[in-house]
């Protein structure tokens, strides 16, 4: 009778040890869950300055890490010479009507569809076109909830573009101002279908936070500098006056980093400086924020 309750014994003892072991390796996989989760989030955020103001008469006035590495500062993207110019023209932005703001930001989509697709070509490496969807409030993401300051989103889960129009938008259309910001989040999409951005996030996983901050603001200065070459292509029209990019930059300048609570973006007069650098020259390679000075990228 003893001998058969010492044995009960050792193997509840037994028992409740293998259970222990389990749920500590349960408790582990789980917090290196939570913890890769905060730390990389699959989405970029964009901003859209505010219209200029207008006078009385309604005118304007103004692989492995080496790979990975290489991928991101040596792209075959940096040496396609100029954006392909593809004659965009989207039209007129009437005030508040969400049907014409639709048509126009798909026409502009279609725009950049086009541009890079035969930039790609250049390249030689394979392209496919990002989703469009445009919102009229703040929406989770397949990335998660929706970035604090942000206009404009896009999540490479889906690879979605995501354009918040709001009543102001809709009431003060600035067509500059919502073009440079979708071509803004496109150069997210350009980043990740080119394979930068898996150079992006799998140095993040690695960073602590500064490293963090400063790889953030390597992606969003090219995506912005992207843009900005992308608008080059429309200098001189209606949509690109001298006077309208003019404002643009300069409201970059002085309010661009306004919307971050963290300096992920970039410095105001940094972001003015990436626009006019892509827009004055009008190719990727102007844009290859990984292999520049860090004082360049602040």
């Amino acid at each position: 009778m003893n001998s058969v309750t010492k044995g009960k014994v050792v193997a509840i003892v037994a028992s409740v040890a293998a259970l222990a072991v389990v749920l500590a390796a349960l408790v582990v996989v789980l917090a290196d869950r939570a913890t890769t989760s905060a730390a990389s989030p699959p989405a970029a955020a964009g901003q859209s300055a505010a219209p200029p103001p207008k006078d009385q008469a309604g005118q304007k006035q103004g692989g492995g890490a080496a790979q990975g590495v290489r991928i991101a500062t040596a792209n075959p993207l940096y040496r396609t010479g100029r954006l392909t110019d593809v004659n965009c023209r989207p039209g007129d932005l009437p005030t508040g009507s969400m049907t014409a703001y639709r048509r126009f930001l798909t026409r502009v989509t279609q725009c950049l569809n086009k541009a890079w697709a035969a930039q790609f070509r250049k390249a030689g490496l394979p392209f496919t076109k990002p989703e469009l969807r445009i919102i009229t409030r703040r929406v989770t993401t397949l990335c998660g909830t929706w970035n604090t300051g942000a206009d404009g989103v896009y999540c490479s889960t889906d690879r979605t573009i995501y354009l918040m129009i709001g009543k102001d938008q809709l009431r003060n259309p600035f067509p500059l101002g919502i073009t440079r910001l979708v071509a803004h989040e496109y150069g997210h999409h350009v980043q990740q279908v080119s394979g930068v951005w898996g150079y992006y996030w799998a140095a993040r996983t690695i960073a602590g936070k500064a490293r963090r901050l400063q790889l953030s603001r390597n992606s969003e200065l090219q995506a912005e500098c992207f843009s900005a070459v992308f608008m080059s292509t429309m200098k001189g029209t209606p949509l690109v006056t001298d006077a309208d990019w003019a404002y643009t930059v300069d409201w970059f300048r002085k309010n661009g980093a306004k919307g971050w609570p963290q300096n992920d973006h970039g410095r105001g007069p940094t972001q003015a400086a990436w626009m006019t650098r892509g827009f004055n020259r009008g190719t990727p390679g102007a844009c290859n924020t990984w292999a520049a000075s860090p004082r360049n990228v602040t």
